[in-house]
């Protein structure tokens, strides 16, 4: 068919480029390894095309996933509600509607659930807006299934270390402040509101996990790692940050020179 992208069986080839066709139906899959015992994480893989969609769960079931798919945005919520979901592959271009939006939804109604934007949009700006926005990770089409892979066990990983002392608790204190790690939102000494972009969050996010340690450039933005080093970004969210923790009445994030940044609090969840 002129114009339509075929994905590859080999998962050394690249989804999106070509290749054959397989057609199987979707909905709601589980690796036949999974037990009562090791209970596996739950992933939703939301894509259009079929090929595609077929192939990431064909990957993900390999490694004992637990999974669903959803080929619109319509059918997200049917697919995850009262189903408790882990990490969200999410297409941005959909019949019926922007995968911007729904992400944006989602941060909106403070779900924390990790999110990985897939797309064919190759423009930067895309790429900045999508991690603006909420998401944890961007992919561009065609991409290579193995790295798909690889990007969705380090996350998975990262929100499990991450999660430590913290774990199902909705409020971070650093001394006076508290972070909403539900709303994801910044609340001063006086209760007022301060309102944190996503990227803001994020880092705040991980310097909380992780108070009085140094935490490298690649370890804030793990999902920058290959450019994070020149990219300047960074400072300017720290300097926004230091900006919003100024009440504090000290610098709470702290420049080791050749390092990174640190934390210099007492971090408790509550």
């Amino acid at each position: 068919m002129p114009g339509r992208k075929f994905v590859c069986r080999n998962v050394s080839e690249y989804v999106g480029s070509q290749g054959g066709e397989t057609r199987r139906p979707f909905g709601t899959y589980k690796s036949g390894m999974s037990t009562a015992i090791d209970q596996p994480q739950r992933i939703l893989v939301v894509d259009d095309d079929e090929d595609i969609r077929d192939l990431v769960v064909e990957q993900l079931e390999r490694e004992h996933y637990e999974l669903r798919s959803a080929s619109a945005l319509s059918e997200i919520r049917p697919a995850i509600s009262g189903w408790p979901v882990d990490l969200i592959v999410l297409d941005l271009n959909l019949p019926d509607g922007d995968g911007l939006n729904f992400c944006r939804e989602l941060r909106a109604e403070g779900r924390g659930v990790a999110i990985i934007m897939v797309t064919a949009r190759d423009n930067p700006i895309d790429r900045v807006l999508g991690l603006e926005l909420g998401a944890d990770d961007y992919l561009t089409k065609p991409f290579e299934p193995r790295e798909l892979l690889a990007r969705i066990r380090n996350l998975l990983r990262r929100r499990s270390e991450d999660g430590g002392e913290g774990r199902n608790k909705r409020y971070a204190r650093i001394g006076a402040w508290r972070l909403d790690l539900v709303q994801r939102r910044l609340i001063a000494p006086d209760e007022r509101l301060v309102m944190l972009s996503s990227a803001e969050f994020r880092l705040l996010e991980r310097f909380v996990r992780a108070p009085n340690v140094v935490l490298s450039r690649e370890r804030l933005l793990p999902e920058r790692k290959a450019t994070v080093a020149n990219d300047r970004s960074i400072d300017l969210q720290i300097s926004r940050l230091r900006q919003k923790l100024a009440d504090a009445g000290a610098d709470l994030i702290l420049t080791v020179r050749n390092e990174g940044y640190v934390l210099a609090s007492t971090v408790t969840f509550e």
